[in-house]
């Protein structure tokens, strides 16, 4: 007996072409046997039967989809007691995590198996991108070019969404790393059993440990969740990323039979300009956060320092025990010798190792300049610190120079060649920090200092075109508004000090630690000259007007997107304003918001939206002379601009990307792809390859079709007013969703610092996009992902018969940006599961709005499935994507039975049951949901 599938379940066997993903259900099989002997000898055999007939039942579920099973698993899960039902939600979750591990790892055993058999290069790989355009005609010369100027950022946001604890993360690391030495000692039976006897041991302590956390996350408990994976990904795999883009455009075109290239065949090759680099948002986001503060983000700035200078300080001292060199053995450089000589220690020991001396001496150096930074208490004016990344970079390659010119180059290929690339990449900063905050708030905050300095005392009541005015007036002007003597409210006060610390950091980490400042829900041309005041007055834009941030607008809603390109040619026709872009090297910044633009107006229309101006911001663009860098909010879920990245990237309209390309991480999906080092390499390089290819992509590969701007017109047109239609005008539908989701009880689980809502309100426009998504993920009807598609294709294919159809097949196929929104709709509608959701549905206490709504939702539903298969011409959902197909197939039993056990959770916890055991079962199931479906937020 075992929770794992048993090689009976048809939705696990392997069959035909997927004979490869055998390893794939054994990995599952094992990890699921291996939980099922811990629960019966940790628990008890009782509750292990209990399990296992629920999961049998639950499978019955899956494959019949009929009413009789449907209430069989409904009687079972029904009548457990809170304490059985926790007990079998752990064992669920635990395998739902378990299972991804097992995924992840077969990911990796597949690009070995592939790289052991000398495939061709994968889709998404930097090795095929740059090969296509080898082959294309592009020259080596163009493509180093293209990335001294690209500029590609994943930035790292904390949002409610991750549920998971840092500790847990850690098990989970060891569980993928004894998996994947599982794998490659698969011809020793006896190295196996010793693995084996781990990962027992290792998931009896898993199962020990609260799955969740019992006291709410700060905004520094996020901080130290996202420098995780600088220490166990980023550092490591980031460097080694550039290493191979060199050495890729370092070979000879006859590849066949070029040999590696060595350190000293490749030590004229220029190093890569650092085109791929990291962001975050953690501890700089302010909007709708009160608590992000000065001393927040001080704190924050140096959580990210202190994270750089531990993993310097530890690669030199492991630098220093392999470069042991004897000067009695070999040549080294005059300027080798010199720093060696800087050394003040005495230690006769290493008097004839002049390397290890050089490198003694930079690591007292760079313990100065932690000194320097404020991360240490004490003092040392034995040597000087660093003051730039620069300095510290020069020493190192002293070192790497006087290796390769003294025929040791193979010494520096390794760490050291690491460590100065991650110097490029990290500098003392770690991450570029974002500042964001509500254009409401800048306006506010605005508002005092003119009143306080006695320019202008009702600014609010001033129209647009007083306001771009008066603003514009006081960028041309050198006096400061701000008077620090002053007695400013607490948002004024509060903003001021945030911006005054930006630009003292700026000072003492350098220009790229705060680079950026956003301006959410941007609705004018003066929202974004309010920030530029605001940062003239507080330093970050200097007397001569060079702006040290880039003023970066947020447009969110549906109205937004389509004001955008208006608002822009306002504040780009203002003088003042455009001399702070030409000295940003005349790059304007421009973020798109879809997780709020498709809550405003479903999925379709978002989308259509959101490529419609980012055509027009790009002739804006053009027409300015200034060169366009667009920001994609983008969240996990479809619903929220999630999908597969490297299909988003390749079908952005052209020359929207033209190597400039940010994008947030946000929630869940940050540890799918970043958790595993191996996975982390894969989604980076993922990003830098789409990018290179959109970039060179002629605008034929990629622009709209003739006719295809009037067909997505129309139907976003009928996807808007279904959507519109259902949400926002169906009265009572904010109570039907509030009642038929977990959104009140995901606001009880410990996994955000920020607030579910920006108002105390109920109404659907006041709650943030995030838990709106999250929610209708739980409950299994992932709405905001394809609600409003089904009417209107139906729609157009009833006005236009077969030729609509045929209209519809053709666009799939030739259009990369149709064909991705198809893809994510398939995705997003074969994760949905309407027999789960209405149950669902019960919980509304008007059972006759529940019907009403719910069968709407129904019957859009089929609608929208129908539609999927008649543009693909497919017969199921995911008939293109096995991978994930086989994804669905292995875990979703063990999700339909965590649904159903939430359901009867909410309806004790509704109905006044205080047993804390219940609320501990759903937000147990909350986590176990969103840990099956990987990007529900």
């Amino acid at each position: 007996m075992s929770i794992a599938p048993t090689a009976q379940d048809p939705f696990v066997r392997p069959d035909g072409d997927l004979e490869k993903d055998r390893p794939l259900a054994d990995d599952i099989r094992l990890l699921g046997t291996l939980l099922g002997d811990t629960v019966r000898e940790q628990e008890g055999e009782a509750i292990f039967k209990t399990i296992e007939t629920i999961r049998k039942t639950a499978v019955q579920f899956y494959r019949e989809d009929s009413p009789s099973a449907r209430r069989k698993l409904g009687r079972t899960i029904d009548g457990l007691s809170p304490t059985d039902a926790v007990q079998v939600i752990r064992a669920f979750s635990y395998f739902s995590h378990l299972a991804n591990m097992a995924e992840d790892e077969h990911h990796i055993r597949r690009s070995r198996y592939h790289g052991r058999v000398g495939s061709a290069p994968r889709s998404g790989s930097l090795e095929k991108a740059i090969d296509q355009l080898l082959e294309s005609g592009v020259s080596r010369e163009e493509i180093a070019a293209y990335f001294d100027s690209a500029h590609i950022r994943p930035v790292l946001t904390a949002h409610p969404t991750e549920v998971r604890r840092r500790t847990m993360m850690r098990y989970e690391h060891e569980i993928a790393e004894l998996l994947d030495r599982r794998d490659r000692a698969a011809d020793y039976p006896a190295e196996r059993a010793e693995i084996d006897t781990a990962l027992r041991r290792t998931i009896l302590g898993l199962w020990q440990t609260n799955i969740l956390r019992r006291s709410k996350l700060s905004v520094l408990d996020e901080v130290k969740n996202g420098l995780v994976y600088y220490k166990r990904t980023f550092f490591q795999e980031l460097p080694a990323l550039y290493a191979a883009i060199e050495s890729h455009l370092g070979h000879p075109a006859n590849k066949g039979a070029a040999a590696e290239p060595s350190a000293a065949a490749n030590s004229n090759l220029r190093p890569l300009a650092s085109f791929l680099k990291t962001a975050s948002w953690i501890g700089g986001d302010r909007d709708g956060n009160p608590f992000v503060t000065a001393d927040v983000l001080d704190a924050t700035l140096k959580a990210h320092v202190a994270c750089a200078l531990d993993f310097y300080a530890l690669q030199l001292a492991r630098l220093s025990g392999e470069l042991s060199m004897s000067e009695l053995l070999v040549s080294v450089s005059q300027p080798l010798k010199a720093l060696a000589d800087e050394n003040i220690t005495q230690d006769e020991h290493r008097a004839v190792e002049p390397y290890r001396r050089a490198v003694g001496h930079i690591e007292m150096r760079l313990e100065a300049t932690r000194s320097r930074l404020g991360l240490t208490d004490g003092s040392t004016e034995l040597v000087a610190p660093y003051d730039h990344p620069s300095a510290f970079m020069d020493d190192l390659e002293t070192v790497e120079r006087s290796l390769i010119d003294n025929g040791a180059a193979r010494l520096a290929e390794g760490r050291l060649s690491s460590l100065i690339r991650a110097v490029r990449c990290f500098g003392f900063h770690l991450a570029s920090l974002d500042l964001r905050q509500n254009s409401s708030v800048h306006e506010t905050t605005i508002a005092e200092l003119l009143a306080a300095a006695g320019e202008v005392h009702e600014y609010q009541k001033l129209g647009e075109a007083d306001r771009v005015a008066l603003l514009s007036r006081e960028l041309g002007t050198r006096r400061p508004l701000f008077d620090r003597f002053y007695p400013y409210g607490e948002t004024t006060a509060r903003e001021l000090a945030i911006l005054e610390l930006a630009a003292a950091k700026k000072d003492t980490l350098g220009e790229d630690v705060i680079p950026t400042a956003i301006i959410s829900n941007a609705e004018s041309a003066s929202d974004l000259l309010e920030l530029a005041v605001l940062s003239k007055s507080c330093g970050l834009i200097r007397p001569d007007g060079t702006a040290r941030v880039n003023l970066v607008p947020l447009f969110e809603t549906i109205e937004d997107l389509r004001n955008a390109v208006g608002i822009m040619d306002d504040v780009l026709s203002e003088p003042a304003y455009r001399q702070l872009v030409e000295s940003r090297d005349g790059i304007q910044e421009i973020m798109l918001g879809y997780s709020d633009s498709n809550k405003d107006g479903g999925y379709l229309t978002s989308g259509w939206e959101l490529y419609k101006t980012q055509v027009a911001l790009t002739e804006l663009a053009k027409r300015h002379g200034v060169r366009l860098r667009l920001f994609h909010g983008r969240g996990g879920a479809v619903g929220r601009g999630g999908g597969p990245s490297y299909d988003a990237i390749t079908a952005q309209p052209p020359s929207a990307v033209d190597g400039q390309f940010r994008m947030t991480e946000q929630g869940e999906i940050i540890s799918s792809k970043y958790t595993n080092p191996v996975l982390g390499r894969r989604n980076l390089e993922i990003l830098a390859a789409a990018t290179l290819e959109a970039s060179f992509a002629p605008p034929s590969q990629t622009s709209a079709p003739d006719g295809a701007v009037g067909i997505l017109d129309d139907l976003s047109d009928r996807a808007f007013r279904a959507y519109r239609g259902l949400v926002y005008e169906t009265e009572g539908f904010a109570t039907y969703f509030w009642q038929s989701t977990v959104i009140n009880e995901i606001a009880t689980l410990n996994i955000g610092s920020r607030p579910a809502s920006r108002k105390a309100m109920g109404r659907v426009e006041d709650l943030r996009a995030i838990p709106w998504v999250f929610s209708w993920a739980q409950s299994r009807v992932n709405l905001p992902g394809w609600y409003g598609f089904g009417t209107a294709i139906d729609g157009w294919c009833a006005d236009r018969g077969a030729k609509g159809l045929a209209e519809l097949r053709k666009l799939y196929k030739s259009w990369p940006f149709f064909r991705t929104q198809i893809s994510n709709i398939d995705m997003v509608l074969a994760k949905a599961n309407m027999p789960i959701a209405e149950r669902y549905a019960g919980l509304v206490e008007d059972k006759a709005l529940a019907q009403a709504i719910f069968s709407e939702i129904t019957a859009e539903f089929e609608r929208s499935v129908e539609a999927v298969k008649r543009i693909t011409g497919k017969d199921e959902l995911l008939a293109d994507n096995p991978l994930l197909r086989r994804s669905i197939l292995n875990r979703f039993p063990y999700l339909d039975a965590m649904n159903f056990l939430q359901v009867s959770l909410l309806e004790k916890h509704r109905a006044g049951d205080t047993d804390e055991k219940v609320l501990r079962g759903i937000q147990l199931t909350i986590n176990g949901i969103a840990a099956g479906l990987r990007n529900s937020g």
